[in-house]
């Protein structure tokens, strides 16, 4: 484990830790993760273990003190914060208040938000009056404005706009900075399908996101609207299983499908066309704006998929694609499903735009930019 890291494995060495006391953790911050040997995601290399390891490599400089406690084996301090499931974790105040909690769940994003917040939180003097548990603290937001409101709306549209969605310094083609291009080199070694939006290229945005997600830096990477983290936990996630295994994303592996079996019977053949047209379908309503090329955005396999990116990334829009070389079922079903024999396509909110050449006549003509950059907030 890391030196950040305190194992407490029984009451004793929680005792000597002064986690038994009535002022518990009174002058730092810290995190108690309670864990158990017979729970595969919090236990040693699984998900919430390589979270945990990700912060503490942090948690010096943001003066916050992790605790990995084994429950079972520290009643006493289990009993005291009402411990009943595993994974628990409680975020402590300096005052030893517990500010935030998490009982059980697979939510693996939350834990690097609650940190977060916590490292952000301003230090209290005041100290607990009783020894009972602690109680979540309630604290009232200012009302927002109509602005910050506007621009809430438009980062959770953008956040949830692809399952997996990457925030990052230029795009995977040309990234700016060191960070996002190791960022983007994981996701493409994972063989993953993504979603992005240049930052560098929208101020309102990278600010707004930092305090909407309470996450200070970039690349931040989403999956299913929930924030993940940034790189270095990206790479524990990698040193571990791997993003796939540890974050369940394997439904967004490029060519993960297997193709339909053949069969003899019209029945079951009629079926499989059924079932290709369903995924198709899906594939195409993915992401507001969709591109079925040859390879992905960060390494195109031919000039006019290389194009087209390069026109798309010039708007600087969030899209996501699909690389047709990994999958012939699809390669060649969607000649057929959208009556175009040739690629890239293009599709948006789900209706087929066309190909390369389409896509410069619209740019020529100034239409374009109107049907890419539509109000994403709708």
């Amino acid at each position: 484990m890391s030196n950040s890291i305190v194992d407490i494995n029984n009451d004793t060495e929680a005792k000597a830790a002064s986690l038994l006391d009535a002022s518990s953790s009174a002058g730092q911050k810290s995190v108690l993760f309670f864990w158990a040997e017979w729970h595969a995601p919090s236990a040693a290399g699984g998900p919430f273990d390589t979270v945990v390891k990700a912060l503490a490599g942090q948690s010096g400089s943001d003066g916050v003190t992790i605790y990995r406690v084994l429950a079972e084996e520290a009643p006493t301090l289990s009993q005291k914060y009402n411990v009943t499931t595993v994974p628990t974790f409680i975020f402590l105040n300096s005052d030893g208040t517990a500010i935030e909690r998490i009982d059980g769940g697979e939510d693996v994003a939350r834990v690097t938000q609650c940190y977060s917040r916590l490292a952000m939180t301003a230090s209290t003097s005041s100290a607990p009056s009783s020894s009972e548990p602690a109680t979540i603290i309630s604290t009232q937001q200012p009302e927002e404005t109509k602005e910050e409101q506007t621009l809430n709306n438009r980062l959770q549209s953008l956040i949830t706009s692809s399952p997996i969605m990457l925030f990052l310094k230029g795009t995977p083609n040309a990234p700016k900075c060191g960070f996002s291009r190791q960022a983007i080199d994981m996701l493409t070694a994972s063989n993953l399908t993504f979603g992005y939006f240049n930052i560098l290229e929208d101020d309102a945005v990278r600010q707004g996101l930092k305090s909407y997600s309470d996450w200070p830096t970039y690349p931040q990477l989403y999956v299913k609207g929930e924030l993940v983290g940034g790189l270095d936990i990206m790479k524990e996630f990698m040193e571990e299983d791997g993003l796939v295994a540890q974050l369940e994303l394997e439904d967004y592996v490029i060519g993960n499908s297997s193709s339909a079996v053949e069969t003899n019977n019209d029945t079951t053949k009629t079926e499989s066309a059924l079932s290709l047209n369903d995924r198709l379908q899906q594939l195409i309503n993915r992401h507001r704006i969709m591109l079925f090329m040859k390879g992905i955005p960060s390494s195109p396999k031919c000039g006019f998929s290389r194009q087209i990116v390069e026109i798309l990334d010039s708007y600087n829009v969030s899209y996501d694609a699909f690389n047709i070389l990994e999958d012939e079922e699809v390669r060649q079903g969607l000649k057929e499903y959208s009556d175009w024999p040739t690629y890239p396509q293009l599709y948006v909110e789900g209706d087929l735009v066309g190909g390369l050449d389409i896509v410069k006549e619209m740019e020529d003509g100034g239409d374009l930019k109107e049907l890419l950059t539509g109000d994403v907030t709708d």
